[in-house]
Formats: structure tokens, sequence, C-alpha cells
């Protein structure tokens, strides 16, 4: 969740927010919402991304892991190019899929993540 406080009288469907109020913003809810990402939304689909975010929200603006706006995170680029380099040094020698064993249970702590891990299949790349 994050907050952001209106520097300006602003409407919002049919409510009025008065210049001044704190609106605090449920990342993990909308992250979730049905009506922005379909009935699978609490599916673990990255083939929903394979178009862009815009495609798989029906142009909704509905993914924002690093916030948005003036004050998105500072180190989202930084962790957008570190997970790239990671990414393709690791599939340099391996592949991998997800293992029948896998249990999807997203655990919230401070970040979303895998409650029991993610166990894959790793195979060397010959």
């Amino acid at each position: 969740m994050f907050a952001r406080v209106l520097g300006e009288t602003t409407k919002l469907g049919n409510i009025t927010l008065p210049c001044g109020v704190q609106v605090n913003i449920p990342t993990l809810f909308v992250h979730r919402d049905q009506e922005i990402w379909g009935n699978n939304a609490n599916e673990f689909n990255p083939e929903r991304f394979s178009e862009g975010v815009a495609s798989s929200t029906d142009g909704k603006f509905g993914y924002f892991p690093f916030g948005f706006g003036p004050r998105v995170c500072i180190g989202q680029n930084f962790a957008m190019l570190e997970a790239k380099v990671a990414l393709a040094m690791f599939l340099q020698h391996f592949t991998f899929e997800i293992s029948p064993s896998y249990v999807h249970a997203p655990y919230l702590v401070v970040t979303l993540q895998a409650e029991y891990g993610a166990q894959v299949i790793l195979r060397k790349v010959a």
C-alpha cells in the first residue's frame, strides 16, 4: 500500500475529494482486481504480459509494482536492469520449467512471495 496527499480538489468517479486529503492505494488489491485482470486475476500467469501491460488490462491502469508518477520508487530502473542481466546470464546455461509439485500460494510479507518457494526443474544447456 502507498499513500498520496492530494494537491488539489479531485473528482474520482462520483466523489469529490478536497485538497489535502490522503488517499491510500492498496497495491495488492488492485493487482488482484478481477474487473481489471479478468476472472483469473489470482492465478500465476506471466503470459498475460506477453503483449505488454496495457494489453493485459484492456488499457486500464492496474499494474504499478514500484508506484507511479513523480514519486515512483527510485530503485525501479536498477531493479529491472538487475533482473534482466541475471535472467540473461542464467538462461545462457539453463532451461527451466515449473515442477509438478509446485503449489501456488502467494504470501504477503513486505513484498509478495511464494509461501512454499518456487520449485523448478533446471536442465543444463548442452
